[in-house]
């Protein structure tokens, strides 16, 4: 929606690649533990996701990451910190 975003961006003003990374990082950031944090259920964070379509995530790219969640747990479960390094 523009807000928190340089010069006020919004929509498709925002390069495809930073939405893009902008949700797969959200993903990232909110289903990793951290020493700060416990990590939010796959679930919980699917549902934050859709909760900001329209106004932190373009709504066509949630609509997409939607259709292949599964896809990214696996990608995410597979790269775990500590583990297949």
């Amino acid at each position: 929606d523009g807000t928190g975003y340089p010069e006020g961006l919004k929509g498709d003003s925002i390069p495809l690649s930073a939405r893009i990374v902008a949700l797969a990082d959200t993903y990232d950031a909110i289903t990793s533990s951290r020493c700060y944090k416990e990590a939010i259920p796959k679930d919980e964070a699917e549902q934050l996701i859709l909760q900001e379509k329209n106004r932190q995530f373009d709504p066509d790219l949630v609509r997409c990451f939607m259709s292949v969640k599964n896809d990214f747990w696996r990608i995410h479960e597979e790269n775990r910190e500590g583990e297949n390094l």
